[in-house]
């Protein structure tokens, strides 16, 4: 139910007062077979990856500490350290390699086994496989090397950390177990693409169980993939209610130019509303946040259009200013003909 009248309202109070974004995001995830994320050996038995450095021009952003995220110009070459631990209690041969990734339905997976594109035949891992003793960790480093005449634009991979069970007349299927560090890597010339994305409208329904649903509808804007992260608030409920905040499910990844749902699954005793939602996303150094106000619906979903977005803003200033140049020319005319008709 997208109506100009919630942005309308909203100018005129960001316009009074500017609300403050509300900041509260992870980067790490739990690797899987497939999906590629780094890994956190910490709460489970397993082998686990963790990078251990970040370039001196981005360490200040959060995803290139846990990512290898880099602009790089045709010609370049970097090298990466990054940890392979081993919590189990014997040791473990893991195998290390890269190996084509992409992003799909707010997804980045890795292929399974090795699999080219042209990233990961710039990139070489040293030394290829490792011994991981029981209860201990050992380094390795991915270099990757773009050549002269790499096409420009953004590459996704995965540096692999693999291992798997010795086949025996008990079992005769090896069981492969992988978890791996993600690559973003943009390639051309001069400055990086700057990141950006849009909320552009919020989403209720309900599970299958009941519990209510918001999805904020999102637009990669900019010249970068995205993972985000972010949180729910609702405030101005029945009877003064507020509730959260809630953290949204898992991280959505958009490559640039793409859209997708960041999803938050409330409690199924929240009342149905109305409320006003607010909604902040990050990904990395890029923030936005959105507001307005939803019901949860009994049965299907309904689409509320947002007020947190800037350009609305803008535009509606630029009109005023025009309003303003406009009466200021019609005052201007009218002293004017009152002057000439003085004279006459």
């Amino acid at each position: 139910m997208r109506s100009s009248h919630h942005c309308t309202s909203f100018v005129a109070r960001r316009i009074a007062s500017v609300a403050a974004l509300i900041s509260a995001f992870a980067l790490l995830a739990s690797g899987s077979a497939i999906s590629a994320a780094q890994s956190s050996p910490t709460q489970n038995e397993g082998i686990g990856v963790r990078l251990l450095e970040a370039p001196s021009n981005n360490g200040s952003d959060p995803r290139a500490r846990v990512y290898i995220v880099d602009h790089l110009a045709p010609g370049t070459t970097i090298s990466r350290r990054f940890e392979v631990t081993n919590t189990t209690g014997e040791a473990a041969d893991v195998r290390l390699y890269p190996s084509a990734a992409g992003i799909d339905r707010g997804q980045f997976t890795g292929a399974a086994g090795q699999v080219a594109n042209h990233l990961t035949t710039w990139t070489s891992i040293s030394p290829a496989q490792v011994r991981v003793e029981a209860h201990s960790a050992t380094e390795a480093v991915a270099t990757i090397a773009v050549p002269q005449d790499a096409p420009p634009g953004e590459q996704y991979a995965v540096l692999w950390a693999e291992v798997r069970s010795a086949v025996s007349p008990q079992a005769s299927v090896a069981q492969i177990s992988r978890v791996g560090v993600r690559v973003y890597l943009s390639v051309g010339q001069g400055n990086p693409p700057a990141a950006d994305f849009a909320i552009e409208s919020l989403t209720t329904a309900r599970s299958g169980d009941g519990a209510p649903i918001l999805e904020a509808n999102v637009r990669n804007t900019g010249g970068r993939a995205l993972d985000l992260r972010g949180t729910l608030t609702l405030s101005d409920g029945p009877g003064g209610l507020s509730a959260g905040p809630f953290s949204v499910e898992g991280t959505t990844t958009l490559a640039p130019g793409t859209a997708g749902a960041v999803v938050a699954t409330l409690d199924a005793g929240i009342p149905p509303g109305p409320w006003r939602a607010s909604v902040t996303l990050a990904s990395g150094l890029v923030e936005r946040s959105a507001a307005t106000q939803i019901t949860f619906p009994e049965a299907g979903s309904a689409e509320f259009a947002v007020e947190g977005s800037r350009y609305p803003i803008a535009v509606l200033v630029g009109l005023g200013v025009l309003v303003s140049v406009g009466t200021a020319m019609v005052v201007v005319r009218r002293r004017r003909g009152r002057r000439d008709g003085d004279r006459s």
